[in-house]
């Protein structure tokens, strides 16, 4: 980071701080309060970290007032329109989008490591068959340390490479077995004649008594949902990923915090919220009912699927979902679908109302994926395993950058105590 030459002055009681200010590529300017406590005795108190740097990166930019999303410097809707997955995966990770050998040659190495190794088809024969396929995941991809001794020393770049592209690789594959294990079917093995998202659709949805061919409109959608969930700057997971990984850890173990993290229905959980909110809604002729419930500042219900906590105008990725979502019902031929009628019917209703567009509240990403995803056939229990397997790129790439600060620091929040101040202990005889 550059020497800054702004600053900003602080005072409080009889000091007198100058701080420096840093001022990025795009966005506000930040005010660097690293050495507030060494020379000032005091901390800022900042519950969320809203207001709060926590690294520089080069990797995603949002600005949540604009509604714009931006990966290594291009919009997410022109790259979830006109590129793929994988190809941003490479953008994400090496910084710039490939060339056309570079592009094969990553494809390449990504399929090759699609399989898990054999012996982990025991380790799932240790959860129950009820067990929800984001706990599945968390125990596995954790367990892949002691699978991968080879790519789990931090400090060899080369080591680092490899263990990037196993979990990308193998996070669909272990996805699907933890689906097809709760529902008591054989895992199906990848296949390195198919693109990542066709492989993914046949792991989950094949069965070894007849052929499966994959819908490439299916495929292209499913593609479309891992590209727009691929990184989100520092979000809730992805910070989890940089804390756990500050301390040294193996890259295994910290992309199983972030899928642990990802877990709540405030994060990776809200489309699934989303859609059982649709379900509790039930039929077309309740909606006024639910969006008057949603207007009332008394009644502790919301609108799953509407406005954003970081997008302020609309969400991007929406608009290109929005298409996905149409394109996948109109195949499947179920717009009769009675959930799908609620979902449409509340769109409609909830964008014509003055409320809504008066707080800003659009549809997000959430709303459409979740519509998109139970028609493609998914149990709402496999809705945040996917978003793991799309952000996966997300967190490997912030991984991969912070291991390479020379300023890294172990992660160390402090905080504003309001405890009980020095006390004597006194022998339990004696209370």
């Amino acid at each position: 980071m550059a020497e800054s030459k702004k600053t900003a002055t602080l005072t409080f009681g009889d000091k007198t701080l100058e701080l420096p200010i840093h001022s990025p590529t795009i966005g506000p300017d930040v005010i660097d309060i690293t050495k507030l406590y060494t020379q000032g005795g005091v901390f800022t108190h900042d519950p969320g970290f809203t207001s709060t740097s926590s690294c520089d990166s080069t990797i995603t930019f949002i600005d949540g007032e604009e509604g714009v999303l931006l990966h290594r410097g291009y919009p997410i809707d022109q790259l979830a329109a006109q590129s793929h997955y994988l190809e941003v995966c490479y953008l994400l990770l090496y910084g710039e989008l490939p060339t056309a050998p570079q592009l094969e040659d990553f494809e390449s190495r990504v399929t090759k490591h699609t399989m898990v190794h054999e012996q982990m088809n025991y380790f799932f024969r240790g959860f129950r068959r009820d067990a929800h396929p984001m706990a599945v995941m968390v125990g596995v991809v954790g367990a892949m340390s002691a699978f991968y001794h080879d790519s789990t020393d931090i400090n060899d770049p080369w080591q680092r490479e490899v263990a990037s592209i196993r979990l990308i690789a193998k996070m669909p594959t272990i996805a699907a077995m933890a689906f097809k294990y709760t529902i008591g079917q054989p895992a199906v093995y990848p296949r390195n004649d198919l693109d990542y998202a066709s492989n993914f659709l046949r792991m989950c949805f094949s069965v070894p008594a007849e052929d499966y061919v994959v819908n490439p409109i299916l495929a292209r959608a499913m593609d479309r949902i891992f590209t727009l969930h691929a990184d989100h700057e520092q979000n809730a997971s992805t910070s989890t990923v940089r804390l756990a990984s500050s301390s040294g850890a193996n890259p295994f173990a910290s992309i199983a915090a972030g899928i642990a993290c990802l877990w709540g229905p405030a994060h990776g959980g809200a489309n699934q919220a989303c859609l059982e909110m649709l379900r509790e809604i039930g039929t077309v002729d309740r909606i006024p009912e639910f969006i008057a419930r949603a207007k009332d500042k008394n009644d502790p219900f919301r609108l799953m699927g509407f406005g954003h906590r970081v997008y302020k105008n609309f969400d991007p990725r929406a608009t290109v979902m929005k298409e996905s979502a149409d394109e996948v019902l109109e195949l499947l031929g179920i717009e009769n679908n009675p959930t799908l009628q609620v979902a449409k019917e509340l769109e409609r209703q909830a964008l014509q109302d003055p409320y809504f567009a008066e707080k800003k509240l659009f549809p997000n990403v959430d709303f459409y994926s979740g519509i998109i995803l139970e028609a493609m056939g998914f149990p709402t229990s496999m809705f945040t395993p996917i978003f793991a397997v799309s952000r996966t790129i997300g967190w490997v790439s912030q991984w991969k950058e912070m291991i390479s600060d020379p300023t890294l620091k172990i992660g160390r929040p402090r905080q504003l105590y309001t405890g009980h101040t020095y006390r004597d202990y006194v022998p339990v005889e004696k209370r």
